[in-house]
């Protein structure tokens, strides 16, 4: 290990910075819940501003992440991981395997905020295990400390309960950006998740992105379409998720038989 760290590193660790520097304009995002190297290879020739890779709700596993990563590693962007919890070895895991972040699902308080954190940075600001395994084959070399520069740290905020908690979370050192997730806050409002529309349910994005604002933290957010991602963008959020890949194929397949069967002349036959 000690090799690889003291040798230059195989791959440019720079689209991190230069993404999270970009203050002009939203950052659009891909969203990767297929396994595969070559599904993520897709992904990443489209050109998406950063990815996540989701171990939460996508059909990825701990087992399929590193070639998923390295089928994300000719595109050039950030790479964020959404792990499956606010658990330490699931982040430290996703952080050695080369992730340039993660983001925590269901961070309801402070105290959450602060164990997330945690996982992410060495001592003494954290209780980061050191091995950066396959990071330091794309990581500068440098301390510890220059190394926490390096990692983004991002927590879901979801929950009415987040919502009720938001300034203590969003005052936790070490919080990079919070990431709405707009399905879960509805179902925890008591509301159909497919409801958009819903005036609470929108009322409560705005007052995360206004909070994120004056505490300086990046607001984020998945939008799951290209209209909910205009609509997002134009209130002021900036690392929004426009869509999955499995949306995407299922979309496309569906448009593309509708197209043709709305074209088709009928002949009453029931048979091509």
């Amino acid at each position: 290990m000690a090799e690889v760290t003291e040798s230059a590193p195989l791959c440019d660790d720079q689209p991190v910075e230069r993404t999270w520097a970009n203050d002009d304009g939203p950052m659009l995002g891909g969203w990767l819940t297929i396994p595969g190297a070559f599904a993520a290879e897709v992904m990443g020739s489209a050109g998406f501003d950063w990815y996540c890779i989701d171990l939460q709700h996508g059909m990825i596993t701990r087992a399929d992440l590193v070639e998923t990563l390295q089928g994300l590693d000719a595109c050039g962007s950030l790479t964020l991981v959404r792990v499956p919890w606010n658990h330490p070895p699931d982040i430290m895991w996703a952080l050695d395997a080369g992730a340039a972040g993660v983001i925590v699902p269901m961070v309801n308080d402070a105290e959450q905020a602060r164990a997330a954190v945690s996982a992410c940075r060495f001592a003494p600001a954290g209780t980061r295990s050191w091995g950066p395994t396959r990071a330091a084959l794309r990581t500068r070399p440098g301390a510890p400390t220059e190394l926490d520069a390096s990692v983004r740290c991002i927590v879901m905020v979801e929950t009415a309960e987040a919502v009720e908690h938001l300034d203590g979370i969003l005052a936790v050192p070490g919080v990079d950006g919070v990431f709405v997730g707009p399905s879960d806050l509805a179902v925890s409002m008591g509301l159909d998740p497919r409801d958009a529309d819903d005036a609470a349910h929108t009322a409560a994005i705005e007052h995360i992105l206004r909070r994120c604002l004056a505490h300086a933290v990046l607001p984020g957010i998945f939008c799951g379409t290209a209209q909910a991602a205009i609509r997002y963008r134009d209130i002021g959020y900036r690392l929004l998720a426009l869509c999955s890949d499995i949306r995407l194929v299922h979309d496309a397949a569906s448009q593309a038989l509708t197209h043709v069967r709305d074209g088709r002349t009928p002949t009453g036959h029931g048979s091509g």
